[in-house]
């Protein structure tokens, strides 16, 4: 009978050297699919540096990423590259989050203000409407 040992699997992954935009940003949980993480870079969502990034753009350890995932614009940067998606626990081995506070405050902002009507009340009037509309112009 031989003896069981224990093996760390997050040391044999390979070093890669370079890989995809839309790819890593589905594998650190960025994105939820990986198609999304595609529309994201075609819409010019994505920017790489500064310059917005096509899909196969190739990254490289170190790059700043931006992502525009309305109303916040997310800033990362590279730490190390990964292929295959991994657990949320690993997420801070491969970036580094450098977004603002100003930026993670407009988060809150959108959950805070929040108007709430009586159940069964039926569609707002016009009055109850403009009284509405005027509400949120005056929380902006």
């Amino acid at each position: 009978m031989g003896c069981l040992k224990e093996i760390d699997f997050s040391t044999l992954r390979e070093k890669v050297e370079s890989v995809r935009v839309d790819k890593w940003l589905w594998a650190v949980r960025i994105f939820k699919t990986r198609g999304l993480s595609t529309d994201a870079c075609r819409r010019g969502r994505i920017l790489v540096n500064g310059m917005t990034a096509k899909p196969s753009r190739d990254l490289k350890a170190g790059d700043k990423i931006t992502v525009r995932k309305l109303p916040v614009l997310f800033t990362f940067r590279v730490k190390e590259l990964v292929e295959k998606r991994v657990s949320a626990k690993l997420v801070s081995k491969y970036l580094e989050d450098q977004t603002s506070i100003e930026e993670l405050d407009k988060l809150k902002v959108k959950e805070t203000f929040f108007f709430k009507r009586e159940s069964g009340s039926g569609r707002p009037t016009k009055r109850e409407r403009r009284k509405i509309d005027q509400l949120r112009d005056n929380h902006k």
